[in-house]
């Protein structure tokens, strides 16, 4: 009877260690594919699908100002290591502000503004570190990018037509500025247009120490991602 318990202790014991283990394993991965929200896509831009003949009565002449329009986000995409899953993770907002003026067949200035405080992923216990820890948004509450390179074309739009160009400017993040290089995708629909894109960026350079709690750890690279409405001022 003695032996018949001891090997069945063993027994037990052995399964509980098979058990911690897959636990252990699977854990992450459920949480990735069962738990955690799914990660936004990056940001495109979306065409109309037709244009009337207003629409392109309004694209003839791009000259002026431009402001950002409701519609509008920012955020991040990271990629947290959880017990060595891979779990991608994306935050946005909604409260983007900023202006473009177009002289011609050029984009001679324009500037964004995000309320980095305003960034929400799914986690609130994420969000809280992120912003007190991370980003410090209650000294540096904001991100901008401003452009400091104007961008010409050789033509202008068609209504509906998706363009890529190239923009150069100065993205400021936890209150450090750094030049960027962003390809951007761009569309005129008429009195309205949208421009997205995404700038990846490593989070040293800005002085921004990525989160590593042992069990779960941010990775040293990230990307800045927005989708622009725009409407003329």
């Amino acid at each position: 009877m003695q032996k018949r318990t001891k090997i069945m202790t063993a027994s037990i014991a052995a399964a509980a260690l098979v058990l911690g283990a897959t636990a252990a394993i699977a854990g992450p991965i459920i949480y990735r594919d069962v738990i955690a929200a799914k990660p936004d896509t990056a940001p495109t831009v979306t065409a109309a699908p037709e244009a009337s003949a207003s629409d392109a009565a309004e694209a003839g002449d791009l000259s002026g100002a431009w402001t950002v329009a409701d519609g509008s986000f920012a955020g991040y995409r990271v990629d947290e290591v959880l017990n060595g899953t891979d779990v991608t993770v994306t935050g946005r907002t909604e409260q983007v502000t900023g202006e473009l003026t177009v002289a011609g067949l050029t984009l001679e200035s324009a500037s964004f503004e995000v309320d980095v405080a305003s960034i929400a992923t799914d986690s609130a216990n994420r969000d809280d570190y992120f912003r007190s820890e991370a980003l410090r948004t209650d000294e540096f509450p904001t991100a901008s990018f401003v452009l400091t390179e104007p961008i010409s074309v050789d033509a202008a739009p068609a209504v509906g037509e998706v363009r890529t160009v190239q923009a150069t400017g100065e993205l400021t993040l936890a209150g450090v500025t750094k030049p960027v290089t962003v390809e951007l995708q761009a569309v005129l629909n008429g009195a309205s247009g949208q421009v997205a894109g995404s700038i990846p960026i490593t989070f040293a350079d800005f002085g921004v120490a990525a989160p590593n709690l042992g069990f779960v750890s941010v990775e040293p690279t990230g990307t800045v991602e927005f989708s622009l409405e725009l409407s003329r001022a």
